[in-house]
């Protein structure tokens, strides 16, 4: 199917004369560097604050976890300098996507969803390397790669380029037509297998057909097809018997038989991160004094759990203001949405914030055992390559939709 070009919506410049600029004057204030709607006029300052906060906590963050047990010297700063590594080439990453036109991807989509389900293919091959029972990652030297953390991006720009052509007139067949470009990759992530991320894709492909104009009985029929879909993979040959529990961990926490005393438990983690949240009260213990940080008690905590540390060390008050920065990320990358110049800026915005307040969810949520266990990284903060260049992209895509709305 060949994608048309995104259909613009009037730009909230023409109220404020932009719109009636004779081209002549346009071209000369653009040459002299005065062009009222030039991109760089309108990049959204407090979005990309908030995003370099949480990036600065997160190694913080990522660096008490890791700096080993009791903090005796030599100190670890190996995870540290990878992650700001992993940080420097997000920023590179997103300020590329930010640079270019958004309008272009319309053109890329199609191109980033075959090279994503290229590497869904090859990761499954003997070429992909397995770690804990999930075979998901190409190993490239120290780095691994992970197909299907980029494959949220594509997700979002093939359904936003689709969904943006059918001008809110979704129905059964252009439904199918979007339900099959989500299942494809789906089911890869699904094979190798990696719940938690076939979550986020969920997550997003919602989000995407509600604002793209799906009709409900469509979405309400999908949601009860999904909830069946979980139930078969959660009870089928598909997930190993401990992935299946840790899934399932959280809605047995009162059972005696779960509860975990050694740690050979399925519910080890689940506890182990509940009680450094709770350790750190209102204030916390202080940074680098968590005690169960400090003694490596929660495992994966730099990444998956990174929360605990948060919780543990900076108390509440560090936890709600980590939260209160996630706040302001989805309030800025909603107001980008409301304020796009056409239906595909506000549909990739959309399917951003998706991704964003489901990874947020899910893993805060876990960490105090409201939520299953699914390895789902938070945003900027988690330990992690290919999850923190696809966070920084994710938010280019943004920064770039809100700076070329009156152009």
């Amino acid at each position: 199917m060949a994608i048309a070009p995104p259909t613009r919506r009037p730009s909230a410049g023409l109220g404020l004369g932009l719109g009636s600029t004779a081209p002549g004057r346009r071209s000369a204030a653009h040459r002299l560097g005065h062009d009222p709607a030039a991109a760089w006029r309108h990049v959204d300052v407090m979005l990309l604050g908030a995003v370099a906060a949480l990036a600065a906590v997160g190694a913080l963050m990522v660096y008490s976890a890791t700096r080993g047990p009791g903090g005796e010297e030599p100190l670890v700063t190996s995870f540290l300098m990878r992650q700001g590594g992993f940080v420097a080439l997000g920023v590179v990453v997103g300020t590329v996507v930010a640079g270019v036109d958004y309008r272009r991807f319309v053109e890329v989509a199609p191109l980033a969803y075959g090279a994503v389900m290229v590497g869904l293919f090859g990761v499954l091959s003997p070429l992909g390397s397995s770690q804990n029972g999930t075979q998901a990652w190409f190993q490239v030297g120290s780095f691994q790669l992970q197909p299907s953390e980029f494959t949220k991006l594509a997700l979002i720009l093939g359904l936003a380029a689709v969904l943006a052509q059918f001008r809110d007139e979704v129905d059964l067949r252009r439904f199918g037509t979007c339900l099959g470009l989500a299942v494809l990759p789906l089911g890869l992530i699904m094979l190798q297998p990696d719940l938690g991320t076939a979550f986020v894709l969920v997550a997003i492909t919602l989000g995407l057909l509600f604002v793209g104009g799906a009709q409900p009985r469509h979405l309400g029929a999908l949601l009860l097809g999904g909830v069946i879909a979980v139930g078969v993979v959660v009870n089928s040959s598909m997930l190993e018997e401990y992935q299946r529990d840790r899934l399932t961990v959280f809605l047995a926490q009162d059972d005696s038989d779960v509860i975990v005393g050694g740690s050979q438990g399925e519910a080890y983690n689940l506890e182990q991160s509940k009680i450094a949240i709770g350790a750190g009260g209102f204030f916390g213990q202080g940074l680098f004094e968590g005690s169960q940080t400090r003694l490596s008690n929660v495992p994966e905590q730099h990444t998956d759990f990174i929360f605990t540390a948060v919780g543990e060390e900076l108390g509440f008050v560090g936890a709600g203001s980590l939260l209160a920065l996630y706040a302001v990320i989805c309030w800025r990358i909603w107001r980008a949405a409301q304020l796009a110049r056409d239906t595909f800026g506000t549909l990739v915005c959309v399917g951003v914030l998706a991704m964003f307040l489901f990874q947020l969810f899910q893993n805060v949520g876990m960490t105090m055992g409201i939520m299953p266990i699914t390895g789902i990284p938070l945003p900027f903060v988690s330990y992690g390559g290919s999850s923190t260049i696809v966070a920084f992209a994710a938010i280019g895509l943004v920064v770039n939709v809100h700076a070329r709305r009156f152009s």
